[in-house]
């Protein structure tokens, strides 16, 4: 084999393992979903809130509707019981008067027995006068006749008995008379007491058909209450629901706008510009000299002109090498013809940085590191020409200028 075919084929070599070394030590980023991903989760999340609205409009309209017909149910109950009111007024006032009439008929009825009484009093005592007078003989027409002095003091006998006849005659037909007033007068007030009577008993039975009106009335308006309570518990339970899910699409929304803002910064670094980061950065190690920036180089080893994924910063063997920030490691590794001794920290950000050519590290993948921390020492392992520590940054899992961040 030719000497320069030999030096092509470990030229090719070198290249292999460089490609493999780029891949596999370039931080990766965290798994956080895309805008895209995240709008689709706000859309699915908006749709789910319409949905939810869209409940809570139908629950509203059954709950005035409910609210409208208990409304109306209350006006008709609020009707009843005035009816029912009056009516108990015109009952009582009526009660008031078939008791009236009750002692005015026991009244007259005691009148008409008083008049009756002395009727026939008075007519009995008539009976005996002129009995006595027959059968006894002490006055008759003919003693009448025979013991006038004279024809004068004979026509004034005559006339005595005819008067005291007649007088005995009147106060009896006057007697009579008044107990047909008062036999007439009882009657009316029984017919009129016998009216009012029916009259209540109308009055009592329109007054027991609005009680049974009122009853259900009342039913009804309890079943429309737990309905109405019901309608306003569901409305609740979707309203709470509803603001679950306002606060998702917000915090989702923030995550969006993040992740726009992590993918426009991520499309700078692809760009080759260097993204903002508010975040402080320190420098890796001290007493050091860059020996070759960031950007396209021709490689010191493999002769070839590639981009420089970082930049070398030459120092004595065994520097201390600290986290330029606090994160996560995510490698701590070795990997031959490469990177030699290797830590990757993922900050959490998209940000992520990179440790090359160590003597030996003394972190581990998972764990979480400060700023500051030692994480291990320089060397010159891997594919290198001498002590260094090849210093990287990466966004979004692509290389950027780490001088835009640690000075």
């Amino acid at each position: 084999m030719s000497k320069h075919t030999e030096i092509t084929v470990r030229s090719l070599v070198a290249l292999c393992l460089a490609a493999v070394m780029a891949v596999s030590v370039l931080p990766v980023p965290a798994g956080a979903a895309t805008s895209g991903e995240i709008q689709k989760e706000i859309d699915a999340l908006e749709e789910k809130n319409k949905a939810i609205q869209a409940q809570i409009d139908a629950v509203r309209s059954q709950y005035d509707a409910n609210y409208s017909d208990m409304a109306d149910i209350v006006s008709k109950k609020e009707a009843i019981d005035e009816e029912i009111a009056l009516l108990t007024d015109k009952i009582e006032t009526t009660n008031a008067q078939i008791t009236a009439y009750g002692q005015l008929i026991a009244d007259t009825q005691d009148e008409l027995d008083d008049a009756e009484e002395e009727l026939r009093t008075l007519s009995e005592q008539h009976r005996e006068r002129i009995r006595a007078m027959e059968e006894g003989g002490s006055i008759t027409y003919w003693q009448v006749i025979f013991e006038a002095n004279s024809f004068t003091d004979l026509l004034d006998r005559v006339n005595m008995m005819q008067e005291i006849s007649e007088a005995d005659q009147r106060r009896l037909q006057e007697m009579r008379i008044a107990s047909d007033i008062v036999t007439a007068t009882r009657m009316s007030l029984e017919s009129e007491k016998t009216e009012l009577e029916g009259t209540w008993e109308e009055l009592t039975a329109a007054e027991a058909e609005l009680e049974e009106k009122r009853t259900e009335s009342d039913d009804m308006l309890r079943e429309l209450e737990k309905k109405s309570e019901e309608y306003q518990r569901l409305m609740d339970e979707s309203e709470a629901l509803q603001d679950e899910l306002m606060q998702e699409i917000a915090a989702k929304e923030k995550d969006l706008k993040q992740a726009k803002y992590d993918e426009y910064l991520a499309k700078l670094a692809l760009q080759g510009e260097n993204p903002p980061s508010n975040a402080s950065w320190t420098t890796p190690v001290s007493g050091y000299t860059i020996t070759s920036p960031f950007g396209m180089r021709t490689h010191p080893i493999l002769g070839t002109k590639r981009m420089h994924n970082g930049i070398d910063m030459a120092c004595s063997q065994g520097t201390p090498i600290y986290a330029t920030r606090a994160g996560t490691v995510t490698v701590a590794s070795y990997q031959a013809g490469g990177a030699g001794y290797y830590v990757s920290i993922n900050h959490l950000d998209g940000f992520a940085s990179i440790y090359m050519h160590m003597t030996n590290y003394v972190v581990s993948a998972g764990q979480s590191v400060s700023q500051g921390q030692l994480i291990g020492y320089v060397g010159s392992t891997g594919l290198s020409t001498g002590p260094h520590l090849h210093f990287g940054i990466s966004y979004a899992g692509t290389y950027v200028n780490p001088l835009a961040y640690i000075y």
